[in-house]
């Protein structure tokens, strides 16, 4: 059997905070993605890359959220691919408005907000549960 570490409240936090995360923008993209009325009109200006980039993302956050609950080293690995590809989504859209695209402000602040989201959480697993195991690899031996 796997000596495992107990999953500390920091652990559970971030595992809890990323399937949550994930579920709402799911749910949110999705509402908009196949065109109900109330919530296309609400997205306002929104930018299509952007909207597709989130609503597959909160998959991947959900999967990620599963995989830290069950203090899976590939879930860290995910977590920091989430939060790079937000800041390069993120980054994309920064030229998109540069450009003079259109856009709503508060995409500004959703993306800021995810992208400090997952670097928080991909940087708090990383140290919790990665690094440890890192330091201290599972004998192979039975």
């Amino acid at each position: 059997m796997k000596n495992q570490q107990q999953r500390g409240p920091l652990a559970w936090a971030i595992s809890l905070v990323a399937a949550g995360f994930g579920l709402l923008t799911i749910k949110e993209g999705g509402m908009t993605l196949i065109g109900n009325e109330a919530a296309v009109s609400a997205a306002g200006n929104y930018v299509p890359f952007v909207l597709w980039f989130n609503f597959v993302a909160g998959f991947a956050y959900v999967i990620a959220g599963a995989g830290l609950w069950m203090q899976q080293h590939w879930a860290v690995w995910l977590a920091i691919a989430i939060a790079a590809s937000t800041a390069l989504v993120f980054a994309a859209f920064g030229v998109h408005v540069a450009i003079g695209g259109l856009y709503e402000k508060r995409t500004v602040i959703a993306m800021s907000m995810r992208t400090l989201v997952w670097a928080t959480i991909a940087a708090i697993a990383w140290r919790r549960l990665l690094r440890t195991k890192l330091a201290r690899p599972e004998s192979t031996t039975r």
